[in-house]
């Protein structure tokens, strides 16, 4: 099939985009590509040529997308970690005179591992609307190509820097029988990576999905055992979604006796949880995320 100009037009006109309705004095969440420009829908260009003011992550970036698609809006604010609350004042005052605010992050959902989340909340505390547009996610994308088994998943974010703080949600992650799922920067993948290898059980399935929508886009699926290798092979570049599938065999403490349970808490007395579960694990034969889960269960029995 070939794709004229008229059969654009044709698109654009039966998605009923323009007959839909826009209400003034509404911040509109707006979806992003993450990579691909293509992945910008009707209803988001629609909203962004129409909107008064767009709050963007980083104004810099965001007039790059509207310069691709000939948009000039009337004001362009910036939006960013570092001056959302100030930023959050200002859109809901532009919403009390009646404008249409668009929000955007640099790639993807606002509010979504991205700034946002506080304009949403003030928005929503002074009485005034909130529309989300949907459209691209890094999270979604990798999701639909990553094939991960179980049901649902947990969805980590940006891990914590601090590397304690970063393998105690990884532990309490893994020995949870669930999938999930996290992003990660170029720049700290290489921290990641081991720690991954640390909480996991070697055979548990990872999927390493980079540069998604973009030309070196790549989803690559290893086991937990092998991070290691592919950390040296494959030098970081561009945004990353991780993926840690389920289990194969759910962690369970049914296997786990008594005696088993009593030295497994003394260990923990003296050492970390998640290195008290791998020596157990080494010693008994057990898989260490069901002893992981295990001291987590006499953790909140406790309290």
């Amino acid at each position: 099939m070939t794709i004229d100009l008229q059969q654009a037009v044709r698109w654009l006109q039966d998605s009923g985009v323009a007959a839909q309705d826009y209400p003034a004095g509404t911040l509109y969440v707006v979806a992003t590509p993450v990579g691909n420009a293509a992945d910008l829908t009707l209803r988001a260009l629609w909203t962004l040529a129409l909107a008064d003011t767009i709050a963007a992550e980083d104004t810099r970036v965001t007039r790059q997308l509207l310069d691709r698609f000939g948009i000039a809006p009337p004001a362009l604010l910036a939006a960013h970690e570092h001056n959302e609350r100030a930023a959050a004042e200002r859109i809901v005052a532009l919403l009390r005179a009646g404008q249409r605010v668009a929000l955007v992050s640099d790639a993807g959902t606002p509010a979504v591992s991205d700034p946002g989340a506080r304009i949403v909340a003030a928005v929503q505390a002074a009485g005034l609307r909130v529309l989300p547009v949907p459209g691209a996610s890094s999270l979604l994308a990798a999701l639909s190509a990553a094939g991960l088994g179980g049901q649902g998943f947990q969805f980590l974010g940006f891990l914590p820097t601090g590397a304690t703080e970063r393998a105690r949600r990884l532990d309490e992650a893994a020995a949870s029988g669930a999938a999930f799922v996290l992003l990660e920067a170029p720049h700290r993948l290489l921290e990641t990576l081991p720690a991954l290898h640390a909480a996991l059980e070697p055979g548990r399935r990872v999927v390493v999905a980079r540069e998604l929508t973009k030309k070196f886009e790549s989803i690559e699926v290893v086991r937990a055992g092998e991070l290691p290798q592919f950390a040296a092979s494959h030098p970081p570049r561009g945004e990353y979604v991780l993926l840690v599938d389920a289990p194969s065999t759910p962690a369970t403490g049914a296997a786990i006796d008594a005696g088993t349970r009593a030295w497994l808490r003394a260990l923990a007395a003296a050492l970390p949880a998640s290195k008290a579960a791998a020596v157990a694990a080494r010693a008994t034969g057990l898989p260490r995320d069901a002893l992981y889960a295990e001291l987590m269960r006499g953790k909140g029995d406790s309290g």
